[in-house]
């Protein structure tokens, strides 16, 4: 299989404030992060060779993954300071990639698409780019992608119109030429960048892999909350408890993630909430909720502060 390059530098914005604490990939979900189920799918499909990016909160994600070993894989490390966007980032990691076609993986999706006839599809076709895309689920929250019915890429288009078109889940096989004319260190974008250059220019260059597996976005923490119950299943009994969390019997925890080191106390009531690493005080009532430590808390934050911890509302 093909050398992968993990795309793990974002910010994640949209999943604040929990990512003040972690970056995105290393959020927990259900005994495993994030980025680990996403490196465990690439194992089992024969994935060996990894390249992780990095930008924000580094450490959280080298301390989780370090060498990969224990994963089955070997894992390098590609920097960015500033974070380089989503075609930015691949330029930066191609020495370590040293591949002349590779598979890019977005850190903070999940799916099971099967590599290996998405590779032969790419191959076969001779395109420049092959992008795994479902249809779109939502075509007033997520941008689209138009495929002619030969599955190439003839145009995207903004969320609000994107009525019949496809979404991409963030899975693709590349060349490398498609980032070499790059400078390093270049800030650019893929979809919203350099493939619609690349379209002009070359059309059928780009190319749609339709499949119709689920997939996992873990965007917003609403996202995350679903994302995290659905791993959890019944046996979670609606709701998700990380190893070495702590809850009181008298406690009220319902569809509710609990991240390890968590402790709450008695009478507390939490329903659809995630609970980072912190002591919620007795009686503490919140509904759909993240706590986080009161030092996270920002000057323009609304956010309410008890006994040292801080209840933004989502």
């Amino acid at each position: 299989m093909l050398p992968t390059l993990v795309l793990c530098a974002g910010l994640g914005t949209r999943l604040d404030p929990l990512t003040r604490l972690v970056a995105k990939p290393a959020v927990p979900l259900h005994g495993k992060t994030l980025v680990e189920r996403v490196l465990d799918g690439l194992e089992r499909q024969g994935v060996r060779e990894v390249v992780v990016n990095l930008s924000h909160r580094p450490e959280t994600i080298t301390r989780i993954i370090a060498d990969g070993a224990h994963l089955g894989l070997h894992v390098r490390y590609s920097w960015e300071q500033p974070v380089l966007g989503s075609a930015g980032g691949p330029r930066r990691a191609l020495p370590l990639l040293d591949a002349d076609t590779f598979l890019i993986v977005n850190g903070d999706t999940l799916s099971s698409v099967a590599l290996a006839p998405m590779l032969d599809a790419h191959r076969a076709s001779g395109a420049d780019v092959t992008m795994a895309v479902v249809p779109n689920p939502r075509p007033d929250h997520y941008n689209g992608i138009v495929l002619d019915d030969r599955d190439r890429v003839t145009g995207f288009v903004p969320k609000g119109q994107a009525a019949s078109s496809w979404h991409f889940i963030g899975i693709q096989i590349v060349r490398a030429s498609v980032f070499a004319s790059l400078a390093d260190g270049t800030i650019a974008e893929t979809v919203a960048g350099i493939y619609r250059a690349r379209l002009a220019a070359a059309p059928g260059a780009l190319r749609g892999w339709r499949v119709t597996t689920p997939f996992i976005d873990v965007g917003t923490p609403r996202d995350y909350l679903d994302a995290a119950l659905s791993f959890a299943g019944s046996a979670g009994e609606g709701r998700s408890i990380e190893a070495g969390a702590r809850i009181h019997p008298s406690a009220d925890v319902t569809r509710s993630v609990v991240w390890p080191g968590a402790e709450i106390a008695a009478d507390a009531d939490l329903e659809d909430c995630i609970v980072t690493g912190v002591s919620v005080p007795a009686g503490l009532r919140a509904r759909s909720a993240a706590i986080l430590p009161a030092s996270a808390v920002r000057a323009d934050d609304v956010a309410e502060i008890h006994d040292g911890v801080a209840v933004f509302r989502f």
